[in-house]
């Protein structure tokens, strides 16, 4: 089975990393969209637009199977499209893990990180009001801006994003909040600091083994055999740090830079 899996950068693939948990016997090629990262300070036109190049490209290339769009703010401004245009693929978004948190929260005060573009999109809106509706939740949301540039770099504890996480959590700490949505997958990188700020006093939501978990059901419904050794491609169509993506993967992988668009012409 071929899955593509893009982001705007390195968060991606923290959700390669679950993908490869749960199933097995899998050709995973992984777009990393540097060149435009990050997308939650993008237009959603613009997010749309890179949303369905790299499709294009990854059916094009490898003719894959199904799709993760590993990005929460690709997932609110381009998922219906991409669904109504390849009805035959599998196609899975990233969503803020609202639903487990307020499941999982004791004083019903939940902290949301995201990007300002997913925050502000009509799907995230919706999904916050509807489970919200006629219960005492309280969220505290905060736009990470300059968060997804730093962890780009490999900053995961420097003072720069200490000082950036401290300025959004200690005022949600100071609200009680118990339970912090980890709302873009960047975001699990920094979860250590994260909790050391927060003096471990907070669950922390990610959503990587649920779409993991998803997409082996989807698959299996389509008559895929869980069994085999797993192969993993990554691609960036900009600048990356490969000392992060080692860290993150903790295994074996092939790494290019491409240009898209000259490979759709």
């Amino acid at each position: 089975m071929n899955i593509g899996v893009f982001d705007s950068g390195l968060g991606g693939l923290t959700v390669v990393s679950a993908i490869e948990k749960t199933m097995k016997g899998v050709n995973i090629f992984y777009v990393a969209d540097t060149k435009h990262a990050p997308y939650g300070e993008k237009t959603p036109s613009q997010i749309r637009q890179y949303s369905l190049n790299i499709t294009a490209y990854l059916i094009a290339t490898y003719k894959i199977d199904a799709l993760v769009l590993a990005c929460n703010t690709a997932t609110s401004f381009a998922i219906e499209s991409l669904r109504l245009l390849y009805p035959h693929l599998i196609i899975i978004g990233t969503e803020p893990g609202i639903k487990p948190a307020i499941l999982q929260s004791k004083r019903g005060k939940i902290g949301v990180l995201a990007t300002p573009a997913t925050l502000k999109s009509s799907k995230y809106q919706s999904l916050a009001k509807a489970l919200s509706k006629d219960t005492e939740i309280q969220f505290f949301e905060q736009a990470c801006h300059g968060l997804v540039e730093q962890i780009e770099k490999g900053e995961l504890c420097s003072d720069k994003t200490k000082a950036l996480l401290s300025s959004w959590l200690i005022p949600m700490k100071a609200e009680g909040v118990d339970t912090i949505v980890l709302g873009c997958t960047h975001y699990p990188l920094v979860a250590q600091t994260i909790s050391h700020i927060m003096k471990d006093e907070v669950i922390l939501i990610d959503t990587g083994m649920a779409i993991g978990q998803r997409l082996l059901t989807l698959a299996l419904n389509k008559g895929y055999h869980n069994k085999g050794s797993n192969l993993l491609h990554v691609e960036a169509t900009g600048y990356i740090v490969e000392d992060m993506v080692k860290k993150i993967l903790h295994r074996n992988y092939s790494i290019e830079n491409i240009s898209i668009d000259n490979k759709l012409k």
